[in-house]
Order: C-alpha cells, then structure tokens, then sequence
C-alpha cells in the first residue's frame, strides 16, 4: 500500500467520524505521514474530487487548511458536473480517471465505462491526427455523457 493510499485512508475514516465534514492542516498531514505537502495535494486531487462526490476547499497560507465535505448527488447532477469541467481537450489518461469515478459512483454501468474508453482509446482514433485526439475525445465525453442525462 503507498503513501497515498494510506492518507486517502487516514481522511476517508475521519470523515466518517466526522459526519462527512472535515478540516485539516496540509502542513500536520504532511507531518504525520512524514510526506511533503505536494503529496497532500495530489491525494486532494485524484481521491477526493467532485466526481467522486466531494467539494474540496484550500486555503494556503500560515493559518492554511483544507475542508473536505462529501456531498450526495444525484445521478444528472453529477454528469452535467463532468459535462461542464471537461474543457476542449482531455487526455488519455484523465478520460480513463473520469469514468473510473462515474462507474465507481454507478453514473454509468461499466459497458458504458467500457464503451466510452474503447472509443476514447488511440487504437481507434487513429486516423485522427495525433495533435486532434485530445479534442476528439473531450468532444466524444461530453456529447456521450449528454446523450445519458
């Protein structure tokens, strides 16, 4: 298990200890898990995002902290959340992050996770120049995921 499975860990527990509202220092958790404070960052990032039903707010600073809250939503409010912050490209390996989290949140079945990937795959784009991909997919996400809403 790595560093970052263990503070993932650490955060998920105490949200639930919680009630699903936490603040912490950056600092005293880099501290903790004797890391350095990107790799809090990083966590913030890839775990706890809003598509995986969280709202994460950071303040920097001496007196800095993160607040992570997990909030529920519904199934078209989640998709119309993806819809609007894919921007005019979307990489690879974001694509395959992306509905990772909506098939792990059930937004999407995992045919239709599977389906999307395979068409998002560079196998099949191809024939589309290399430079256009990102585009091409970020376009296909979208227009997918409003097909779904």
């Amino acid at each position: 298990m790595g560093i970052s499975d263990l503070i993932a860990g650490f955060i998920q527990q105490e949200l639930e200890e919680m009630g699903g509202v936490l603040e912490l220092q950056r600092s005293d958790l880099a501290q903790r898990f004797n890391c350095v404070p990107s790799q809090i960052n990083y966590v913030m990032s890839t775990r706890f995002s809003p598509e995986r039903g969280y709202i994460v707010e950071s303040r920097r600073g001496g007196n800095g902290y993160i607040r992570i809250t997990r909030v529920q939503v519904d199934r078209q409010t989640l998709l119309m959340h993806v819809i609007n912050s894919v921007g005019d490209t979307l990489d690879i390996a974001s694509a395959r992050a992306i509905i990772t989290n909506l098939v792990e949140s059930e937004a999407i079945s995992l045919n239709v996770g599977r389906a999307l990937l395979a068409a998002m795959d560079d196998k099949t784009l191809r024939a589309v120049p290399k430079e256009a991909r990102h585009t091409v997919r970020a376009d296909l996400m979208k227009q997918v995921l409003i097909q779904l809403v």
